[in-house]
């Protein structure tokens, strides 16, 4: 699969996953061995398994989220990938904005990845 369209498929399934919290389909598009690093300096979580387990964590106290991923930007295996998410966090409106750098397998399967974000409260 080439990159473009695994970063497609990257963006698309995450926007209508975390918008479902569908936590399945998220996770099917990780490597077994994947690395996800979730902000810059929080230690990484390796393995389907124990990304799997940040994405339900992250999910618990969200409800919903409207959820927009942007066109990825590609070059070679890699790819950035901009979102934007207004949810609500235990009744509080909350906005999310970040950016996820993401590398693909030659199966289309993410085997690193890493975001940047920003929460503030309220919808800007």
């Amino acid at each position: 699969m080439d990159t473009r369209h695994a970063a497609q498929r990257f963006a698309d399934t995450w926007q209508h996953g975390w918008t479902h919290h569908d936590t399945h389909a998220i996770i099917a598009l990780y490597h077994d061995d994947a690395t996800h690093t979730s902000m810059p300096f929080r230690p990484p979580h390796q393995g389907k398994q124990a990304i799997a387990d940040y994405i339900r964590w992250s999910f618990t106290d969200e409800t919903d989220p409207h959820v927009t991923f942007a066109n990825p930007i590609v070059d070679g295996d890699h790819a950035a990938i901009e979102f934007r998410v207004h949810a609500h966090d235990n009744g509080k409106p909350i906005t999310i904005a970040g950016c996820v750098f993401a590398r693909f397998d030659p199966d289309g399967l993410a085997t690193h990845t890493r975001d940047y974000w920003h929460t503030t409260d309220g919808h800007h």
